[in-house]
């Protein structure tokens, strides 16, 4: 009768972790370099304004497919265009996103540290005319455009559905904004 040794229930844990560390990661959806094909199949499903004391921050539009799910966001691929209407610093953006974040969600300081490093690299100082759009993009994490270049990419699911959740989710703190956005759309 052969020998056979049986490992410990952790041992085989960390050995199955180590393998699905070590195989090759399930391949995203490639990169659009254009926020014009970052969209293709997409269509503008709504539109709103921030106000903030009288004064116009920027226009939003939505972009989704046929069908698009408001109450599904996190698990459908879309677009969140902004159109500023005064300058921020990349800083600025960064910092009010983790703000709007948190008044989604609690969030870890870990995550909250990590994101907002992530967007203080990534987005830059916007002027008024400046567009930015963000693509949400399930199984991937969120990809931004700056006046239709690719700025890069978030690889994190997490922060993809908090960061959009900023407009799109019931708990966001500009309810008339959302609605305006998501208006045409079956919910």
């Amino acid at each position: 009768m052969p020998y056979t040794h049986r490992l410990p229930r952790h041992t085989l844990a960390l050995i199955a972790l180590g393998a699905a560390l070590c195989a090759p990661a399930q391949a995203t959806s490639p990169i659009e370099p254009t926020a014009s094909a970052a969209l293709q199949g997409q269509q503008a499903v709504g539109q709103g304004l921030l106000r903030v004391w009288g004064f116009e921050v920027y226009g939003a539009s939505l972009w989704a497919a046929p069908g698009f799910d408001a109450q599904r966001f996190a698990a459908q691929r879309f677009g969140l265009e902004l159109h500023y209407r005064r300058a921020f610093s990349g800083r600025d953006i960064a910092q009010r996103s983790i703000d709007e974040m948190r008044g989604i969600g609690a969030l870890t300081p870990e995550q909250a540290t990590r994101w907002q490093q992530a967007m203080g690299a990534l987005f830059p100082d916007v002027a008024p005319g400046d567009r930015i759009l963000g693509l949400h993009v399930p199984g991937s994490g969120a990809r931004f455009y700056l006046n239709g270049r690719l700025l890069g990419e978030i690889a994190d699911e997490g922060f993809s559905a908090r960061f959009f959740g900023i407009w799109l989710s019931p708990a966001t703190s500009q309810p008339r904004l959302r609605e305006a956005l998501i208006a045409q759309v079956r919910r």
